[in-house]
């Protein structure tokens, strides 16, 4: 399958012109699958710690209107993340776009940080849904969105169901990428499965928290097969999902086993 990661700016004006550059890109390479960065049709909120209910509902206001033209993508799956409000409760949930079924909610975000830049308690709930695999474009795939990324035993349970792909939205500075790009390598191994990741990227001057870009794609053994980057934001490649079947029976995943 052809899978495609990206790095889309946190600037609105310049996220239009690279939506219809990615589009271009997705009907070029004949893409199965595309996954796009953390709640990314939105300015990003958590930047701050005010929790502003009012501002949460224009974001996902926002990314209604959005998925709504995610069919410039069809036929290709869509993975995302997108801010959600479910009676008082607000949550980052994983969505899987598909042509015929529109968006579904298949994961919630549950490992939440609360930092400068990243105020996520402060924003919104830890998810109650498990952490489950959804079929994508024929690919058995789990979400891991940013944080929940550093969670190794969910990774693990991943891989023990039989993951072909783990899809890894996320919002990351420029200052960690090296850190993120390892933690990649290592759910990759744990789980025995690909890894795509697509990050947002700061193109503005004196921003609160400078995004680092660089999507990824590594391979069921930790290997870096593909990264985006300033002069080439997107980037498709294809991927071998019996080689993550391969890969459970290979060091060290069999060691996991109970």
């Amino acid at each position: 399958m052809r899978v495609t990661v990206c790095e889309l700016p946190e600037d609105r004006t310049a996220f239009e012109r690279a939506w219809t550059e990615l589009v271009g890109h997705v009907a070029h390479e004949g893409s199965d699958l595309v996954v796009l960065p953390e709640m990314p049709f939105a300015p990003w909120l958590p930047a701050t710690p005010t929790d502003d209910g009012e501002a949460w509902e224009r974001a996902a206001d926002a990314h209604e209107e959005w998925i709504d033209r995610l069919d410039d993508l069809a036929p290709a799956t869509v993975l995302l993340s997108r801010p959600s409000i479910r009676g008082e409760r607000r949550y980052n949930e994983g969505v899987r776009w598909t042509d015929d079924d529109g968006a579904t909610t298949v994961h919630e975000k549950r490992y939440l940080p609360e930092e400068p830049g990243f105020w996520e308690a402060s924003w919104y709930d830890r998810g109650d849904r498990e952490f489950a695999l959804v079929d994508c474009a024929g690919a058995q795939t789990g979400f891991l969105i940013c944080t929940d990324l550093w969670a190794a035993e969910e990774t693990r349970a991943y891989g023990h169901a039989g993951a072909h792909l783990i899809a890894n939205p996320r919002a990351t500075e420029q200052r960690t990428l090296e850190k993120w790009r390892a933690g990649g390598r290592s759910t990759g191994v744990v789980a025995g499965a690909f890894v795509a990741s697509s990050n947002r990227v700061t193109v503005a001057e004196e921003p609160e928290v400078v995004f680092g870009g660089e999507g990824w794609i590594v391979d069921p053994d930790g290997a870096v097969l593909a990264r985006t980057t300033r002069n080439q934001p997107f980037v498709t490649i294809g991927i071998d999902l019996d080689a993550a079947e391969r890969a459970k029976e290979t060091y060290p995943r069999p060691a996991f086993r109970e």
